[in-house]
Parts: C-alpha cells; sequence; structure tokens
C-alpha cells in the first residue's frame, strides 16, 4: 500500500507539473515576463510556506536551526534551478507543451541520474551511489543503459521537432496552435531547462538536515516506532529551495519589463486585470503542488532517484496528452507525429528501466540487511 500511495501521489504531481502552463494560455494582453512572475510569486513565495506552516509544525525554528552552509548551498541550487525553471516556461513557449516538456524533462530525467553519481565519486558520501559503483554493479548497469536509452528518446524527439517545423513552414500548410513555435530558439533553451532543472533534487539532497529534523519532530510527537516517514517532511525545504527560484526569475522578468517597457502590464485597465492575476495566480499555486506531492510520494516509496525518475514519467506523459489537446500537431505529418510518439515511448522505456535498476537495488539492500542481521 506505501508503493502504491507513492505512485498515486506522484501522478498527482506530475499532473500538477503537466498541467500548470495551460492557466497562462488564458492571461490575456499582457507579456510572457509578467504573468510568468506573478504566477512565480505565489509559486515561490505565497505558497510555500502556508504549505509549511499548514503540515509542518515549528518549521521556522527547523530553518533559523539550520546551519548556514547548508541553507546557502540549498539556496545556491535553488538559484540554478531558477534558472531552469525560467527557461522552462520559455522552451514550453517556443516548443509547445507536448515537445517542450518532452525534451526538458527528459534531459533533467538524465541529469538528476547522472550528476549526483558523479559528485559522489569524487566526494564520497555514506548512503551515496557514485558513478564507479553504478558501472560495477548489476543494478548500475541497469540504470546507465536507461540513461543512454533516455538520450536517444530525446533526440528522436527532437528529430519530431525539426520535421514539425518543416510542416509548418510549407506553402499551405495548417495553422497551427502555438504562434510563437521557434525550435531552434525553443531547443537551445530547452536543454539548458533540462540540465539546470535537475538542481531541484539536488537542493533536496543538499536540504535533506531539515526534511530529517522535521520526520524526526514528527516520528517524536506521534511516538512512532516504525520506519514510517513524515509525509510532508520536505515542505521545510521546498521553503529555502524556492528562494533561489525566486530571485533567479525576479531578477531576469524585471529586467525584461524594463527591456520591454511592459511594466504598465500590471496596472492596465484595458485588460482583463482581474482573470490575468487569478489565472496566473492558479498557475503559480498549480505549479507548486507537482513539489508538494512529490514530497509525499518520495515518503512512500523511500527512494530519491526512483522518485524523481518516476514524476519525470508522468510529467512527459501529461504534458503531452494536453499537447494534444491543444492541438499543438494540428498541421503536421503523420511522420512527424509518428516519431514524437516513437520518441516519448522511448524516453518511458528509459524511465522503467531506471526504475527497474533501483528497485533491484532496493532489494539486495534488504537482502544484505537480513544476511548481516543473521550473523
Amino acid at each position: 500500500m506505501e508503493v502504491i500511495f507513492g505512485v498515486i501521489f506522484h501522478f498527482i504531481g506530475g499532473f500538477a507539473s503537466g498541467s500548470f502552463y495551460i492557466p497562462y494560455k488564458k492571461v490575456k494582453g499582457w507579456a510572457w515576463e509578467s504573468f510568468w512572475i506573478v504566477g512565480g510569486i505565489f509559486s515561490w513565495l505565497i505558497v510555500p510556506p502556508v504549505a509549511a506552516w499548514l503540515t509542518v509544525p515549528h518549521f521556522v525554528d527547523i530553518i533559523k536551526a539550520t546551519d548556514g552552509g547548508i541553507l546557502m548551498l540549498t539556496y545556491f541550487f535553488g538559484l540554478l534551478w531558477g534558472i531552469g525553471g525560467l527557461t522552462y516556461g520559455l522552451g514550453v513557449r517556443y516548443l509547445g507543451v507536448s515537445l517542450g516538456s518532452t525534451i526538458i524533462l527528459g534531459l533533467c530525467s538524465v541529469f538528476g541520474a547522472l550528476v549526483p553519481a558523479v559528485f559522489y565519486e569524487f566526494s564520497p558520501s555514506a548512503g551515496k551511489d557514485s558513478i564507479g559503483t553504478l558501472a560495477s554493479t548489476h543494478w548500475g548497469q541497469l540504470v546507465l543503459i536507461g540513461i543512454a536509452v533516455c538520450v536517444i528518446g530525446i533526440v528522436i524527439c527532437g528529430r519530431a521537432g525539426t520535421l514539425k517545423e518543416r510542416d509548418l513552414n510549407k506553402e499551405g500548410a495548417a495553422v497551427n496552435e502555438n504562434k510563437d513555435y521557434r525550435f531552434g530558439l525553443g531547443i537551445t533553451v530547452a536543454i539548458v531547462s533540462g540540465v539546470l532543472s535537475a538542481c531541484f533534487a539536488f537542493g533536496i539532497d543538499a536540504g535533506a538536515h531539515m526534511a530529517d529534523a522535521a520526520n524526526a519532530a514528527w516520528r517524536t510527537a506521534e511516538h512512532i516506532t516504525d520506519t514510517r516517514n513524515f509525509l510532508y517532511k520536505n515542505n521545510v525545504t521546498y521553503i529555502v529551495i524556492l528562494w533561489g527560484g525566486l530571485t533567479t526569475n525576479f531578477i531576469w522578468c524585471m529586467v525584461l519589463n524594463a527591456r520591454n517597457k511592459t511594466f504598465g502590464n500590471y496596472t492596465d485597465g484595458k485588460t482583463p486585470l482581474l482573470k490575468n492575476y487569478i489565472f496566473s495566480a492558479l498557475a503559480g499555486t498549480t505549479w507548486f503542488l507537482q513539489f508538494f506531492f512529490y514530497g509525499m510520494g518520495e515518503s512512500k516509496l523511500g527512494n530519491g532517484a526512483s522518485s524523481w525518475i518516476l514524476h519525470m514519467a508522468f510529467i512527459i506523459l501529461i504534458a503531452n496528452m494536453w499537447g494534444l489537446v491543444l492541438k499543438e500537431w494540428k498541421g503536421v505529418s503523420k511522420k512527424a507525429l509518428t516519431t514524437l510518439i516513437i520518441g516519448i515511448i522511448t524516453i518511458l522505456l528509459s524511465v522503467i528501466l531506471v526504475g527497474y535498476g533501483n528497485n533491484v537495488k532496493d532489494k539486495e539492500v534488504v537482502k544484505t540487511a537480513q544476511i548481516e542481521a543473521i550473523k
């Protein structure tokens, strides 16, 4: 049941992440930077502490008691992730929800799995798997194969994007719903986003001390004696990570407001101001919900790598569902659409391989523990 609930929570989080951009499409008369930062203020500044206040007793005290070095490292990864989140919005804008999310999240899955392993090869830490461990164990080799398959899937999706661009540029081609489609620029920001978005996982790891403190306080208060973890333990860590994300996005959006002279958007009575603020707030809140449910899913599954990969898979599925609903592939050839589907299936296959590899690892850990107990 713990695993089932974990999968359900990750699905809800994936649905939130794959759907968050939809309310932005209802915003009228505002520049991208204006509605993006309004939504961001909700997702990175307002909603996280509210969620922590509702779920983690004395979360402020936990943050105050945390070592400054831990807070700065967690915040730093939040800054890098903020750049990834910023370019995620641009990638979706220029490539569409379907193709943009698939490429970004595929890369995010790859780097989320590889970068920590490389880091721990040079800076070993108890309980952390290095790239050497991955290369020398059966489960690790499965993970590496899965990562390689993911790269292949991303290349295939990139090919689908070039076919789409060619089809849409044909004379007399049907009008596509995505007016901002620009493959060259979109693929560039998508790559940047995919690499840096993985920093959120690193931020969770860096700020694990805060989550552990929340978990320990909950176990003590509830007199927990089994191996269960606090469902909302990561909510306190999110606050610090998202401060970093807010910093990056706020600075860039203010620069764009000044450059494009769009500060007037926030008070422009010629636009549906109330609706624009409501839809932007809804998008930002939905964006945060992905993290809220990710933390709940990870607390049930108990494996960060498996949780991360599973979460990415659900987002890819939901994002592509929205891509079809929004007719982002309207007017393209059957070959382009088929290529996209093959790319998505390839990425999902990679997710299954990585997940299976981590499952094998978990079983090996349990078996080793049982043997040690017998001794």
